[in-house]
C-alpha cells in the first residue's frame, strides 16, 4: 500500500481516470496511454511531415519549490507542468505529451493528490498536452513531483541560446518580476493560505501578482512566432531570473548582453506594490524568476516587423537592449540625472545570480 492509502494502480486511476478522453488523446497521436508498462505515441500524424523531438524534465520538491503557505494543491499541479511546457516554448516547439512521476508522503492523502492532478490536467488541457503515463512511489516526508514533457519542432529549427551576435537586439515577450513579487506578498504580506485566507482573497497583495506566482502562463504561442522567423538568433525562458537567463545566452553565444534599464517592461501593479512595501522592483525583475516569458535576441532589421507580428496576435514584444562584441558578460545601462535636466548613461555589471539549488 502506498502512502495515500490506496495501492499504486488504484491511486493512478483515482487521480487520472476520465481526465482526457480517448478521442482527445488519439487526436494528439497517443496510441497507448496510461495503464501499460510504457506509452506508445505516433511520431507524426501529418502526411509527409517530419518532426524533431524536444524533451524537457523538471522536478518540484515540497519545502524547496512550494509549500501550503503559498500554493494550493491545484496550483502545485498546474505549475509543475507549466514549467516544462515553458521549456518546450523556449525552443520554439509545440508541447505534445507528458509523463508524471510522484513520490507521495503520508501527509498527502487521496483527496490532496486528486486536487493536485486537477491543476495539472487544467494546464495540460489549456496547452493541448496529453498525459500518457508516469510513476508513483511513497516518500518519507515531502511530496516530490517530476514531470517530463515531449514536444516537437521542425527539423533543424529548434531555437537555442547560442546564436546571439553583435548588433542583434535583445527582447522580452512580457514583463518580469511579477512572480517574485507575488511570492514576497504571500510570505510577508499576510495573504498566504496558512493565514486563513482563501486563494484570490488577499488583502495586501494584488491578485495579479499572486496569480503570476501560482499560475504562470508559458509563452508557447510567442515561441512559435519566433521559431517561424529566421531572424531570432537565441531564446531562453525566464525561469531563474532575467539576469541568470541573460548570462546563459551571453556564455552560450560568446558575447556581451547590454540591457537598458529604462526599456525593461515594468508592470504598473508590480511598481505600485514595490512602492508600498519599500522593495526595489529591479531586484525582483533581475533575480526573481518563474515568470516564463521569453528572453532572446533578434536581427535588428527584423525587430519592428516582429513587434508588429506579435501585436497582431495581442502579444507584447519589448526591445530591451543590444548585443555587443566582447567576453561573455551582462551589463545594465542606467540614466543618471545631471545639471540642467541633462542625463548621462552609466553601465554596471549585472552579477550572474538567480535561483540556484546548490548555493
Amino acid at each position: 500500500m502506498e502512502a495515500s492509502g490506496l495501492d499504486e494502480f488504484a491511486s493512478i486511476g483515482h487521480w487520472t481516470a476520465g481526465r482526457q478522453s480517448a478521442q482527445w488523446q488519439q487526436e494528439r497521436g497517443v496510441v497507448l496511454g496510461i495503464g501499460d508498462d510504457a506509452a506508445v505515441v505516433e511520431a507524426s500524424r501529418e502526411p509527409e511531415t517530419v518532426w524533431q523531438w524536444v524533451m524537457a524534465v523538471d522536478t518540484m520538491v515540497e519545502t524547496i519549490h512550494f509549500n501550503d503557505q503559498t500554493m494550493t494543491e491545484e496550483d502545485i499541479g498546474f505549475k509543475a507542468l507549466a514549467a516544462n511546457v515553458s521549456d518546450i516554448a523556449a525552443m520554439g516547439g509545440l508541447p505534445r505529451h507528458a509523463l508524471i512521476s510522484v513520490s507521495v508522503p503520508k501527509s498527502w492523502g487521496p483527496q490532496r493528490m486528486k486536487r493536485l492532478y486537477d491543476g495539472l490536467y487544467e494546464c495540460a488541457d489549456r496547452y493541448g498536452v496529453a498525459v500518457i503515463g508516469g510513476d508513483t512511489t511513497s516518500a518519507p516526508q515531502h511530496l516530490v513531483i517530476a514531470v517530463t514533457v515531449v514536444g516537437t519542432v521542425e527539423p533543424g529549427c529548434a531555437l537555442r541560446r547560442s546564436g546571439a551576435k553583435p548588433g542583434h537586439l535583445i527582447f522580452l515577450t512580457g514583463p518580469v518580476g511579477l512572480s517574485a513579487a507575488g511570492l514576497h506578498g504571500l510570505l510577508h504580506g499576510g495573504g498566504g493560505i496558512a493565514a486563513g485566507r482563501e486563494p484570490g482573497k488577499q488583502e495586501a497583495v494584488p491578485e495579479a501578482l499572486v496569480r503570476a506566482h501560482r499560475r504562470p502562463a508559458p509563452s508557447v504561442r510567442a515561441g512559435r512566432l519566433l521559431q517561424q522567423r529566421s531572424t531570432c538568433s537565441s531564446l531562453n525562458d525566464v525561469s531563474d531570473g532575467l539576469a541568470s537567463e541573460a548570462w546563459e545566452i551571453a556564455e552560450a553565444s560568446g558575447v556581451r548582453l547590454v540591457l537598458r534599464d529604462l526599456e525593461l517592461p515594468r508592470s504598473g501593479t508590480l511598481m505600485s506594490y514595490a512602492a508600498v512595501t519599500g522593495m526595489d522592483p529591479l531586484e525582483w525583475m533581475l533575480y526573481g524568476g518563474e515568470d516564463y516569458v521569453l528572453l532572446g535576441t533578434i536581427e535588428a532589421s527584423d525587430a519592428a516587423e516582429a513587434k508588429s507580428a506579435f501585436s497582431a496576435e495581442g502579444l507584447p514584444f519589448y526591445i530591451v537592449g543590444e548585443v555587443e562584441q566582447g567576453a561573455p558578460d551582462v551589463e545594465l545601462v542606467t540614466s543618471v540625472p545631471g545639471a540642467g535636466g541633462s542625463s548621462t548613461e552609466r553601465r554596471r555589471h549585472v552579477p550572474k545570480r538567480g535561483y540556484n539549488h546548490f548555493t
